[in-house]
């Protein structure tokens, strides 16, 4: 199967549904963005990487794993989205030390954000781009503007791509939903590796014992 490298286009925001981060990536040599669903702490991490000149007081979570790599010579030389089940994208990191390779998985923002930290390219399978990618499409005065808003982007994305389901209200919604469903829910949300929304519905679970 053949690689696409991709590059990163931005971090997008939705202004209809809350919390929903969006992180685009771009194909380097076409015009498919591929559109991931993201969380807020991820979001930060990744823009903040972005942001050469923005350095945090203490490390994040990503940068420590950088310098834990750097004082042990671990090179992370790519990144692959490698798989795409349910709405789901899954990641390996391919890292080296004295010149052994090693694969490790990883949770695609994760894997971004750590990419960045390493300026390592970040590639995915053609199949991949092929079913995931879409072409956003703006008005003809969107097109002309050199800065598209990214509120507008994220909402068409959002649209388009099933990546993510996100409730509006989530708390409201659990509140009608029986012991047994919450536990099923749960097991749902950590095989999708949705760990915001785990958090939420095991804090309802807590409220009924």
């Amino acid at each position: 199967m053949s690689l696409v490298r991709l590059k990163i286009k931005g971090i997008s925001y939705s202004q209809t549904q809350n919390g929903a981060y969006a992180l685009i990536l771009n194909e380097v040599d076409g015009d498919r963005k591929l559109p991931i669903v993201i969380g807020a702490f991820e979001a930060q991490s990744i823009a903040i990487a972005l942001e050469k000149e923005i350095k945090p007081p203490r490390p994040l979570t990503h940068d420590l794993f950088k310098n834990f790599s750097d004082r042990y010579d671990i090179v992370i030389k790519q990144v692959i989205i490698h798989k795409l089940v349910d709405g789901v994208f899954y990641s390996s990191i391919i890292c080296e030390r004295d010149k052994v390779e090693e694969i490790i998985d990883a949770r695609t923002s994760d894997a971004i954000a750590l990419a960045l930290r390493f300026d390592a390219p970040i590639f995915t399978y053609k199949t991949i781009l092929d079913k995931a990618g879409i072409f956003l499409k703006f008005s003809n005065k969107e097109e002309k503007e050199e800065e598209t808003d990214d509120s507008i982007m994220v909402d068409e994305i959002l649209q388009e791509s099933e990546t993510v389901e996100i409730e509006s209200n989530p708390s409201d919604a659990y509140r009608e939903l029986t012991v047994e469903e919450l536990h099923q829910e749960l097991n749902k949300a950590v095989a999708s590796e949705d760990y915001e929304k785990a958090a939420k519905l095991r804090d309802e679970i807590s409220k009924r014992k």
